[in-house]
């Protein structure tokens, strides 16, 4: 049992040996904890982007697929990447505002709603970063066709054939199953780390509840 619930417990407590501890111990207490999920909040999104980033330049210092490095320069690329950055920048920006405003908090009903929008902003998040991977595989896979040398060959061997639909067919399928094990294992990930920071978030927000009854 932790600290919360001992403290929850003796405040119900009409006959005490003890201090009995106030509303405010308790909801201190909440606060603490809800800081500090917060914090944590804030601090796995930005070592993500780290991660994701020092991937990004990994793959490009070995030199992998150097024949879509053309791809940095085109303008449809940049765009999407400006864009990209702009908006976790945003996020990254919110998941901190919500660690100092829910720090500062200094009333139940105010933590609550915090809680809320911190729930909800880590959800905008997740599926952000979800859209952005299909929308990216949807554009870069066009641009791997018509620029990849290999991707070259087979196309126009397809076109002599008159399998060009089989082709287009089997790309299409490849990239669904890869997207759907891509969004899979991110969706565990997020499950593993976010999901159990919001489902720590979401039992402060009933305890409060149960406070303000």
């Amino acid at each position: 049992m932790d600290e919360l619930e001992l403290l929850k417990k003796d405040w119900k407590k009409e006959d005490q040996v003890y201090p009995k501890v106030s509303y405010n111990d308790i909801y201190n207490m909440i606060l603490s904890k809800s800081s500090s999920i917060v914090k944590w909040i804030f601090i796995i999104s930005i070592l993500e982007f780290v991660f994701w980033l020092f991937i990004s330049f990994g793959l490009k210092a070995s030199g992998y697929n150097l024949e879509l490095a053309g791809m940095n320069k085109n303008a449809g690329f940049i765009i999407i990447s400006i864009f990209s950055y702009a908006v976790l920048a945003y996020f990254f920006y919110r998941f901190y505002i919500n660690y100092k405003t829910i720090n500062t908090t200094d009333n139940a009903k105010t933590l609550m709603e915090n809680i809320l929008k911190t729930r909800r902003t880590v959800k905008q998040y997740v599926f952000f970063n979800l859209v952005v991977l299909v929308i990216g595989v949807a554009y870069m896979m066009p641009y791997a066709i018509n620029h990849d040398e290999s991707s070259r060959v087979l196309l126009e061997n397809a076109k002599a054939s008159g399998e060009l639909f089989k082709y287009y067919a089997s790309i299409a399928l490849v990239t669904i199953i890869g997207l759907v094990i891509a969004i899979s294992v991110l969706l565990l990930f997020y499950w593993l780390i976010y999901g159990i920071l919001l489902k720590r978030l979401n039992r402060n927000y009933f305890e409060l509840k149960k406070l303000e009854v």
